[in-house]
């Protein structure tokens, strides 16, 4: 994944409203209207956020016949994660090596 489908992952995870579409849509695939009933926003506005998720490749949409099927594409979230895990493996590794400091330089 590229340095900016990273953050086009990150954008659309830093909105709290595409945030409950994709856990909605992590239970299984869902219409845009499935998606928009939970929310007090229009449809347009929830087109919005669906396209934002799209771009982001976060989720895929299908016509099926009148309906349009929304569903997760959870490749961009791993790569997301295994990002984020190699700075938590950095920072642990600093703890660890602070707390090994202070056990051996600590009050006696």
């Amino acid at each position: 994944m590229s340095p900016d489908s990273l953050s086009a992952t990150f954008a659309a995870l830093s909105d709290p409203t595409r945030r409950a579409i994709l856990e909605r849509l992590a239970r299984g695939e869902a219409s845009v209207g499935e998606l928009a009933e939970p929310f007090g926003i229009s449809m347009p506005a929830i087109s919005k956020h669906l396209k934002v998720l799209e771009k982001a490749r976060l989720i895929t949409r299908q016509k099926d016949a009148q309906w349009r099927r929304c569903q997760l594409s959870p490749q961009p979230l791993r790569t997301a994660s295994d990002w984020i895990a190699q700075y938590q493996r950095f920072w642990e590794g600093q703890f660890d090596a602070l707390a090994r400091y202070l056990n051996d330089n600590g009050p006696e």
